[in-house]
């Protein structure tokens, strides 16, 4: 059984399936992303077909989906989830595996929310600048460069 845990509620699946424009707009990605992801060899499952050779998404696919994109958003690299698919896929007795591969995954996604606060922390401050300056009056004693035409 595939690992899926509670998703945002994207209504209820009819048990044909749903086309992938309906799909890309309950995932929030695009067609073309959806394609993409199923030549990358990122979906678990085999999208189902019409007789006519037309996608057809289930809940299982349109979770997956959900989840093959937050991990994306968080910079995972399309060739670890590519791994973890393929994991994911080949069922029991890899799930140390995945779990040190998600782990290893948040601790950087940790790493860079860290740096991201450290930047944020410095925008603060110069707003506080700024702000602080404007309020006083005397916004144009604000250090700005001037052009020295000696240096190139």
């Amino acid at each position: 059984m595939l690992e899926v845990d509670s998703q945002p509620e994207t209504g209820s699946i009819p048990p044909a399936g749903v086309t992938i424009a309906e799909a890309a707009r309950r995932t929030g990605v695009s067609v073309h992303t959806l394609r993409y992801y199923e030549r990358a060899g990122l979906v678990v499952t085999n999208v189902d077909r019409t007789v006519g050779g037309r996608r057809r998404y289930r809940q299982l696919d349109l979770d997956w989906i959900t989840i093959c994109t937050k991990l994306r958003a968080t910079g995972m690299p399309i060739k670890t989830i590519r791994h973890y698919a393929e994991l994911v896929s080949a069922g029991r007795g890899n799930e140390q595996e995945r779990l040190a591969l998600l782990e290893g995954h948040r601790a950087e996604v940790l790493t860079r929310l860290a740096e991201i606060q450290q930047h944020l922390q410095l925008i603060d401050h110069k707003i506080d600048v700024y702000r602080g300056r404007l309020a006083a009056g005397d916004a144009d004693r604000l250090w700005a460069p001037t052009h020295r035409p000696d240096v190139p």
